[in-house]
Formats: C-alpha cells, structure tokens, sequence
C-alpha cells in the first residue's frame, strides 16, 4: 500500500497540473497578503508561512519520490534480469537450430 502511494504521489508531484496548480497556489497566497498590506495580511512581506509551508513540502516529497524510485529500481532489475533470461534461451535455441542444419548438411 505504501509503495503503491509512494508512486502515486511521486507521479502527481512531477506533472504539469501539479506545477500548474502549484503556481497557481503560490500567486494567489502572494497576491492576498499583498493586498491586504502588513496589518491585515495572515502572512505579510517576507512570507515566513509561506516558506515554512514549501519547506515542509520539500521535506516530504523527497523521501516520495525517492521511495518510488527504488521501487522502479526493483523494477527495472527484475525487468532486466527477465531479459536476460530470455535472450539466453533464445540464443540456445538458435545454437541449437544451427546443430541441426549442420547435421542436416553432414
């Protein structure tokens, strides 16, 4: 379950609607407190929350998206290691193919 929410996540963080959508969020945060000014702003001029909160996501999307690539990783290996098997038994049998043309020639 982890693994699968890991991808998912991992996938959302890297596609255009999430940087889309992230900007979006950011303008709209920077656009409100700079409206409202430094008395009535939940976040005014240096946007201390705001920082805070883009820390946090950092914090956790990382490890995200590391977990999902040593989960690709594995896959990848096992992918690769299925591959190989495949070319040797195909080399074998093309091996094999070439001892009964040569006895067929004899």
């Amino acid at each position: 379950f982890a693994d699968r929410v890991s991808d998912n996540m991992a996938e959302f963080g890297g596609s255009w609607w999430f940087l889309i959508s992230f900007a979006a969020v950011l303008l709209i945060w920077i656009g409100i407190n700079l409206a409202e000014g430094t008395t009535g702003a939940f976040d005014p001029y240096p946007f201390i929350l705001l920082n805070l909160m883009l820390s946090c996501i950092a914090a956790i999307q990382a490890p995200v998206i590391m977990m999902s690539q040593k989960r690709q990783e594995a896959k990848d290996r096992l992918r690769s290691f299925n591959d190989y098997r495949v070319n040797l038994k195909a080399e074998l049998e093309v091996r094999h193919l070439h001892e009964k043309l040569d006895y067929l020639i004899s």
